[in-house]
């Protein structure tokens, strides 16, 4: 019984990291994108930043 519970955690335990990887590389995608289109906006006198930090 005590291998059974071993395995199901193991499973359970991977499908968690597995969807917490994949939701980490939608966000990752948006934040490159969010970085692309501020970089190709930003402003034309001066080539300042347009972000602040």
């Amino acid at each position: 019984m005590i291998p059974l519970l071993l395995v199901l955690l193991l499973a359970l335990i991977l499908f968690g990291a597995g969807f917490a990887v994949n939701v980490l590389w939608w966000i990752a995608i948006v934040v490159i994108v969010l970085w692309v289109i501020g970089f190709v906006a930003r402003p034309r006198g001066g080539g300042g930043r347009w972000y602040r930090w």
